[in-house]
């Protein structure tokens, strides 16, 4: 059978994410061939076909028998997913924003410039090992005197350090 060649303009991945919620252990195999052999995928397409397989994935484990996550462990999934796929370097941390949040007062924390305490030192360890290695030698000097900066304390960004709670 000839594969149907498909760009991102014409739509047909907008389908695959509600299918790929849908599936189970038993017809996950069907779902990953039909997106993988059904189509000739151009730059686009073949990224809504991989992250749809992935959905699809995990789906299907999570309507198994071992399966049924709360919200908290789906966020846990989340946070494993984005380091061990795209992150695997990441050494002081990460953050992901709902800028929907904006919408609503009650979520004015969440767009303060503060870093927690554990972040910074990590921020400040990993600017510490840049500029004990050669690379310090290789960076332009704006860089190298931003790192100096934060190994010293100065917090880059008009960022604050969150305080501890003495209660």
């Amino acid at each position: 059978m000839e594969k149907q060649k498909i760009t991102e303009a014409m739509g047909v991945h907008k389908g695959w994410y509600d299918e790929a919620k849908n599936q189970t252990l038993q017809t996950l195999p069907f779902f990953l061939s039909h997106l993988m052999e059904d189509y000739e995928h151009d730059y686009g397409t073949i990224c809504h076909a991989i992250t749809a397989g992935g959905i699809a994935t995990m789906s299907a484990m999570n309507s198994s028998e071992q399966g049924g996550i709360t919200g908290f462990q789906a966020g846990a999934i989340m946070w494993e997913f984005i380091r061990h796929w795209n992150h695997t370097d990441n050494k002081t941390g990460l953050k992901i924003i709902d800028f929907d949040n904006m919408l609503y007062p009650q979520y004015n924390e969440r767009f303060s410039q503060v870093i927690s305490k554990d972040i910074w030192v990590n921020i400040q360890k990993q600017a510490k090992l840049l500029l004990d290695t050669k690379e310090k030698e290789q960076v332009h000097k704006n860089v190298r005197l931003h790192w100096e900066q934060i190994v010293s304390g100065k917090v880059p960004f008009g960022y604050v350090v969150e305080q501890e709670d003495n209660d």
